[in-house]
């Protein structure tokens, strides 16, 4: 009753209706193109109506049906099968974050130089995301340059799974590699179906796309009883309208349309949803993250909210160069809002250019503002015992609570001192060379990045995982 607990919210409960209202005559009218044969006859049966052109046109009712038939909470475990957290209408649910996502290439935490991205670039990420405390999940970080790509999915899960013991977010860029990467996990981490440990990532098409190997992914994410994550991507003014609200209706439509896929595969099947919004720079030819891209995720996660729904949403990773100044208003807006907000995950972290570099400065710098925003999240007490009423009677007016009961008891639980720059007077901060808060921060990812270290098992998880991709291409 006394907690102060700030928050954003964005759409009023009459929008949130508004929105559906809008992404019904959507589906209704417009339709979502299903190229997969097995999808349509699936909608076809859902009494969808499927047109000549492979539009499927999915009637309200049937929207209305799968959102109620679709779990409001998903539970995540780790590696070892204990509780990692939940995503959802939960009271324990809140945002979760995580390190990845894709990338081609990695940039040296010393130099800022580029290189393509490998597999032990791959081992980096999940090892910082061990060593990390505010992140909950690693998403995979990168596709791998140095190996094949017929097997890149495959070794690069085994990297993931052997360095951390947190819930992974696999995304698998060789769509026939899939069911394989799959395998692999359960072979070296047993059946995932009862404690996910595991999410696999897919997504459509914008606009109003539901390809064939997303909808061939679903149905094996299904078929193991996995929760999945089924988020889209959409370039306000390319991809999807350039107007927000445009964005938001056409957008929430299409997870609409993956929502009903998925309860017609299985009735029940967990999944999360959610969007990626990003403008488009006409100049540049770029996607870019706005402060209407950053209102666009909060919206969605209350959209999802509005239903019951697990959400999934962006994670800030963009525009940056670099540790640098145009990363760290991305990750502010990002994860303080998301926090502030009702986003369910973050799973992104840690992408320069567009997504397209892996830093690992980036990433430890982010942990930071994520810690910070918790902070700032979590609020403060108000009641009796804080206000201390007692306290302030017997300091007096000109008195001084520096030697009061509360300060000598609660002095050490201020986490206000930050683990990368330490607080100087000016006199200390000229003593140690005028240094500067980027040099801080490239010592201190060093300082981590020398002693990052694997879990224990690492090695008995890497010799039967190797093992196991051997035999596949037997």
């Amino acid at each position: 009753m006394g907690a102060v607990s700030p928050s954003i919210n964005c759409l009023t409960r009459d929008q949130c209706t508004r929105v559906h209202d809008y992404s019904l005559k959507i589906l209704s009218d417009v339709g979502v193109r299903v190229d997969s044969n097995a999808a349509r006859t699936l909608f076809a049966q859902g009494d969808c109506r499927v047109l000549p052109d492979n539009r499927v046109l999915i009637p309200p009712e049937r929207v209305q049906w799968a959102i109620q038939n679709a779990p409001d909470s998903v539970n995540i475990y780790d590696r070892s099968g204990n509780p990692a957290f939940t995503v959802g209408q939960h009271p324990q649910s809140q945002t979760r974050f995580g390190i990845g996502v894709t990338n081609l290439h990695y940039q040296d935490p010393a130099t800022d130089c580029i290189a393509p991205f490998s597999i032990a670039h791959a081992a980096t990420a999940a090892r910082l995301a061990q060593r990390l405390n505010q992140f909950d999940m690693l998403s995979t970080p990168g596709i791998a340059q140095d190996i094949s790509q017929q097997t890149a999915d495959l070794h690069t899960t085994l990297a993931m799974a052997a360095n951390t013991t947190k819930p992974l977010v696999v995304l698998v860029s060789e769509h026939s590699r899939f069911g394989p990467v799959l395998d692999l996990i359960e072979h070296i981490n047993g059946r995932l179906t009862e404690r996910p440990s595991a999410i696999p990532y897919v997504n459509p098409i914008s606009p109003l796309v539901l390809n064939n190997e997303t909808a061939e992914k679903m149905m094996m994410a299904i078929d193991r009883g996995l929760p999945f994550i089924f988020n889209n991507y959409g370039m306000s003014g390319a991809t999807t309208p350039i107007t927000p609200g445009g964005t938001l209706a056409l957008l929430n439509a299409e997870l609409l349309a993956g929502l009903v896929f998925a309860q017609l595969v299985k009735p029940g099947s967990p999944v999360i949803l959610g969007s990626l919004p990003a403008g488009f720079d006409m100049k540049s030819m770029m996607s870019l993250y706005t402060p209407h891209t950053m209102l666009l995720n909060l919206a969605c996660a209350e959209m999802m909210a509005h239903y019951g729904l697990p959400h999934s949403g962006t994670s800030g990773s963009g525009p940056g160069w670099g540790p640098d100044l145009l990363a760290s208003g991305g990750f502010w807006m990002n994860h303080f809002s998301s926090l502030l907000g009702k986003v369910g995950l973050a799973p992104f972290v840690g992408g320069n250019f567009d997504s397209l570099v892996f830093s690992p400065a980036a990433v430890v710098y982010a942990d930071e503002v994520i810690r910070l925003s918790r902070m700032f999240a979590v609020g403060f007490e108000l009641d009796d015992a804080a206000v201390a009423h007692d306290e302030i009677r017997s300091t007096g007016p000109g008195g001084s609570f520096l030697m009061s009961g509360l300060t000598c008891r609660l002095f050490r639980q201020m986490p206000y001192e930050s683990p990368i720059w330490p607080s100087m007077t000016l006199d200390q901060w000229l003593a140690k060379g005028s240094t500067t808060a980027d040099g801080a921060l490239r010592e201190h990812v060093l300082q981590i990045i020398d002693g990052l270290e694997p879990p224990g098992d690492h090695d008995e998880l890497m010799d039967r995982g190797r093992r196991f991709i051997d035999t596949m291409g037997k």
